[in-house]
């Protein structure tokens, strides 16, 4: 194993995952090394619940994620989630569809169609994803949450081209399934503005991540049901440490799955885990710095 970890130093990539858990020195462009996002908010309804709490409750966000796809929300619903995100200083990220559990293939839907994850299917499949794209960009909206690697290669080209708003940027989702630092490097390079790895990921291979890459990453600190349930509050203080700068994705264990229907009385209970984990930052590690009110990437 010595050659092998010798060739990867060599080229800039770690040599193993970094048990030593070194401090990140990177940091936002504003100085923050950690920014509050609370995903599954998938329409209208929650987001204004979500956003009247957390105003109620003095907290700060700066991420609201919308998962079940642009698809499926209306002109009207777009419009009303861009101006409360804008009123309320926050960047509202939209996931692209269609996608695998869309497609009429029932593949994805087996357990060993499961492993595409929710990528896309032919070329027919790509043109939607375009479509979505530049429908929420006429919208108002340029931020993106992604699930498949050609697609975030071919939106880079067309943001650089201006075939796309040039403003849009693009998440990865943890739903892709990277968790190594290679796999890091490659989305950072083909265009990502930021990445979720797999939930389940351990300090030491964040370490790693971030020893990778400079782009944010966006780590759940609990999930949904269907992922796993497990929340991980008392980590996160360390995962700053690590990992900055670094999104907390909060507030998932109050779902089922990945795209619960999340209703106003789901959003006040996510609002309440930014609570309990800013609490854990607080009392763990509380010369954390958090980024502002109004911070975007």
């Amino acid at each position: 194993m010595k050659d092998t970890r010798e060739y990867l130093s060599s080229i800039g990539l770690p040599s193993g995952d970094a048990y030593e858990l070194e401090s990140s020195g990177k940091r936002f462009s504003d100085g923050g090394q950690y920014r509050f996002e609370v995903p599954g908010i998938q329409g209208p309804a929650a987001m204004e619940s979500l956003l009247e709490t957390v105003s109620n409750l003095d907290i700060n966000i700066h991420r609201v994620t919308q998962t079940k796809g642009i698809m499926l929300l209306t002109d009207a619903e777009i419009s009303s989630m861009v101006k409360m995100a804008l009123d309320a200083q926050v960047e509202l990220v939209l996931s692209i569809g269609p996608r695998a559990t869309y497609d009429t293939s029932a593949s994805v839907l087996t357990n060993e169609g499961q492993r595409m994850g929710y990528r896309l299917r032919g070329q027919e499949q790509i043109v939607r994803a375009v479509e979505e794209v530049k429908r929420a960009n006429a919208l108002g909206c340029n931020s993106f949450l992604l699930y498949d690697e050609g697609l975030l290669w071919l939106l880079n080209q067309a943001r650089d081209a201006g075939f796309i708003s040039p403003s849009s940027k693009f998440k990865i989702s943890a739903h892709c399934g990277h968790g190594n630092p290679c796999s890091a490097r490659m989305l950072e390079l083909s265009g990502a503005d930021s990445l979720n790895p797999v939930r389940d990921i351990q300090l030491q291979m964040l370490t790693a991540l971030r020893m990778t890459i400079s782009i944010p990453l966006d780590v759940h600190t609990e999930n949904p049901a269907s992922s796993g349930g497990f929340i991980r509050h008392y980590e996160v203080p360390e995962m700053i440490r690590i990992a900055s700068p670094i999104y907390l994705k909060t507030g998932g264990s109050v779902a089922k799955s990945h795209s619960w229907d999340t209703s106003v009385a789901d959003a006040k209970a996510r609002a309440k885990q930014v609570t309990l984990v800013q609490r854990m930052i607080d009392a763990y590690y509380p010369e954390a710095i958090a980024s502002p009110k109004g911070s975007i990437l």
